[in-house]
């Protein structure tokens, strides 16, 4: 008998990740003995990192930022393409027993993030930009997660908390978090890291899968009950996840535009994110990815 091998694919549970989850049910590569299993991972992109720096992932759902900044630390995971190639709207949250009630009132900036490079850590250098913060200044607390920032809202409700606008709604809505501002991310916002080693052991199959979700991403992104679905998995208002997806725009190539991580790349240099700008043949699957101007 044929030994079976599992690939891992680690994600937000979040419903950006919806096509790939919809993939990992289908069991796509079964005939080539080959399982795809999916891991939820709560607490944001820099834990997933880790995971593939240690080898307990082999598929990671990241945020662009929290890539590249790993990447120059040494991360060797490669990019196969984006999976999410809209921004993302992170609300600003702090709790609701806050004294805060706008941005304006803020005068020393704390935050709680889920880890130091996740993009609730990496997105308060792009907040504090905007609102002429000194990046210095800048403090943060780990707490996890949205389930650990709302723990520590409890005892400390001033500091605030960069989190997916949509996830976080239920808790806004229900008076238990104050949102009092929001900061879109100023580059494409999800990405897909493979671990070399997998790109190595499996070759096409990892791109067929890609494909796949982007086959499956574009499908979805024409269906018109897309919304009621998504309401129902996730648990968030229709009319909210309708307001999602007007934002939203799932990848449905294997195309990256280099002018535009170029230019990310150069505002996270700005930032302090990345200490300098990456060739881009350094991290992505060049051979699998069609590069336009």
């Amino acid at each position: 008998m044929t030994k079976e091998n599992i690939i891992r694919i680690t994600g937000v549970p979040e419903h950006f990740n919806l096509p790939w989850r919809k993939i990992v049910n289908q069991q796509p590569f079964l005939d080539r003995q080959v399982r795809l299993e999916w891991i939820d991972e709560s607490r944001g992109s820099g834990q997933m990192n880790q995971a593939l720096r240690n080898g307990e992932t082999d598929i990671a759902i990241v945020l662009t930022e929290s890539f590249l900044k790993d990447h120059q630390q040494g991360n060797s995971s490669k990019l196969i393409g984006f999976h999410v190639k809209s921004p993302l709207i992170w609300g600003i949250h702090v709790g609701s027993q806050s004294k805060y009630k706008s941005l304006q009132d803020i005068q020393n900036p704390r935050f709680y993030i889920s880890r130091l490079g996740s993009g609730s850590n990496l997105m308060a250098y792009v907040l504090a930009k905007r609102e002429n913060w000194n990046s210095k200044d800048l403090q943060f607390e780990i707490v996890d997660n949205l389930d650990g920032a709302m723990s520590r809202y409890e005892s400390d409700p001033d500091a605030m908390f960069l989190w997916e606008k949509y996830t976080t709604m239920p808790w806004v809505e229900s008076g238990q978090l104050r949102r009092i501002g929001e900061v879109p991310s100023p580059w494409p916002c999800f990405g897909i890291s493979c671990s070399q080693e997998v790109i190595d052991q499996f070759g096409d199959l990892i791109f067929d899968l890609r494909d796949q979700v982007y086959q499956l991403s574009n499908s979805l992104q024409k269906a018109p009950n897309l919304a009621e679905e998504i309401s129902s998995l996730y648990h968030l208002d229709k009319e909210q996840v309708s307001e999602w997806l007007l934002q939203t725009e799932w990848e449905t190539e294997s195309i990256i535009d280099t002018k535009t991580i170029n230019q990310a790349m150069e505002e996270m240099v700005e930032l302090g994110i990345l200490t300098e700008k990456i060739n881009p043949k350094a991290f992505l699957a060049i051979d699998r990815i069609r590069l336009t101007n």
